[in-house]
């Protein structure tokens, strides 16, 4: 079930007046149906794979919790370890993995046939599962006892608002959410519905629309100008930011809906002046997981500047290669491991020369230009691919008055749209750089409020009516 669709329109509201009219003690049981109701709407059959994963991470709480031997402990985690990451490997690089080999296994002279045929990843797996990790390894460090009642722990994993996207929920914050008592709060739901609007708005009126441009680019690099590339790129930028934080207003606003409060995933990336502090307001739940389950088990940055400097690229690689079984998502990954290492070394100099506002500017552009570059490998399908565009826009760059926009469709009426969304979606982000912008309204008068709504809603309307295509969250693929 898309979020962008009349089913979870319906869905929705049904679970939100039906949660609220019930008691308490029942609430978790119409969560727990609902979440699996609305996975098994993708595909039934892959309902087996969530509910093993739950079983094994569920048990795996209950008997590192009941041993005390660390010995015992630590064979638990690591069994669970191996058999989550184990499934998630069969369904997401064991083809990958296979036909690397055989690429390889060509270069000594060994011909074999790549294999061709691909398996069908379950939606949300990379999600759920490094969900019940995060768990496990919770439960063995001792930040929190294990769930003793299943039902409980399986609606945490399942919690559909988050399950096919994130954010990644840590079981501190959304487990006690689950079992605590709630008093209906209609300031709280009012929020919701904003920021679920303000989520439709991203995704349809503007991720949606940029995609259909951004697509004919990609389809036919051979045909396009340096400025029809370079207008590509941008939008993609755009695209993929509006895309996924859409999905994660929609998902945060749904879940408060339902008096549940998720994690922020997005805080105005675009607006960093470092790839560092990019990484600390874009897709916030996974950057910070791999922080705490991967760079600082590796050693952090307590060790000598060469090892910080491995710690901190071998975490970007494995965050490319969760992105997708492809080349282009590692170099991506490597490509924002290798900035940041530059950074971490540079940075007393940096400190030095970034008081003053100017220089701050130049900072912000920089690193918004590597942003949109690096997401050409982020979005191309292979790595050829992605360095014949760039070739192609540095080269033909020159040809400025060729740019018309036709080589992907892009005329002038389409242009005057895009650039008013864009500038909606920058002044927002813009003004919540210090405050919540949703939470402001409260205190805006109601009529200002409904034009606000009313506006929104309209580009949304406007969107559907003009008859873009309704795509699928681009996060779901991975």
């Amino acid at each position: 079930m898309l979020f962008n669709s009349i089913a979870y329109i319906i869905f929705l509201p049904l679970v939100f007046l039906t949660y609220w009219a019930i008691p308490h003690k029942f609430r978790w049981i119409l969560l727990l149906v609902t979440s699996y109701y609305f996975y098994m709407s993708w595909n039934p059959k892959y309902v087996v794979i969530i509910l093993g994963t739950t079983v094994i991470s569920y048990i795996a709480g209950l008997l590192v919790e009941k041993y005390d031997s660390k010995k015992i402990k630590k064979l638990i985690l690591l069994s669970t370890l191996f058999i989550c990451l184990g499934v998630l490997f069969i369904f997401k690089y064991s083809i990958f993995t296979l036909n690397s080999l055989i690429g390889a296994a060509s270069l000594f002279g060994l011909s074999m046939q790549p294999l061709t045929y691909r398996v069908m990843l379950p939606v949300g797996i990379s999600f759920y599962t490094f969900q019940t990790i995060s768990y496990v390894i919770d439960v063995y460090n001792k930040k929190i006892p294990a769930e003793k009642h299943f039902g409980i722990y399986a609606t945490f994993v399942s919690f559909f608002p988050q399950l096919v996207a994130g954010p990644i929920e840590r079981s501190t914050n959304l487990l006690p959410q689950i079992t605590s008592k709630k008093v209906f709060n209609y300031d709280k739901a009012i929020y919701g519905f904003r920021q679920i609007l303000w989520g439709f708005f991203k995704k349809i009126a503007v991720a949606d629309v940029l995609a259909t441009y951004v697509n004919r680019a990609y389809e036919k690099i051979d045909n396009c100008t340096g400025l029809d590339l370079s207008a590509a790129i941008l939008l993609f930028t755009i695209q993929i930011y509006c895309d996924f934080s859409g999905y994660s207003d929609i998902a945060i606003g749904s879940a408060k809906l339902l008096g549940i409060d998720l994690t922020t995933n997005f805080l105005s990336p675009y607006f960093s002046t470092s790839v560092k502090e990019f990484w600390s307001r874009w897709h916030i739940s996974l950057s910070t997981w791999f922080k705490d389950y991967v760079y600082i088990p590796l050693g952090g940055n307590r060790c000598t500047k060469l090892r910080n400097s491995f710690n901190l690229l071998v975490t970007f690689i494995v965050s490319g290669l969760w992105h997708g079984a492809n080349w282009t998502y590692i170099f991506w990954g490597t490509l924002h491991g290798g900035v940041q290492v530059f950074e971490r070394i540079t940075l007393g100099k940096r400190k030095k020369n970034t008081k003053n506002r100017f220089t701050k500017i130049v900072c912000w552009i920089s690193v918004f230009i590597f942003i949109n570059l690096a997401w050409v490998f982020f979005r191309a399908s292979t790595i050829s691919d992605a360095f014949l565009l760039l070739k192609r826009f540095f080269i033909s760059f020159s040809n400025l008055h060729s740019f018309t926009g036709t080589n992907i469709g892009l005329g002038k009426k389409k242009r005057i749209y895009i650039l008013i969304v864009i500038s909606i979606i920058s002044a927002f982000d813009y003004y919540s750089l210090k405050k919540d912008f949703i939470e402001k309204m409260k205190s805006m008068p109601t009529v200002v409020c409904f034009l606000i709504e009313y506006i929104i809603l309209a580009f949304v309307l406007y969107t559907l009516y003009t008859g873009v295509n309704a795509n699928p969250f681009v996060y779901f693929q991975f």
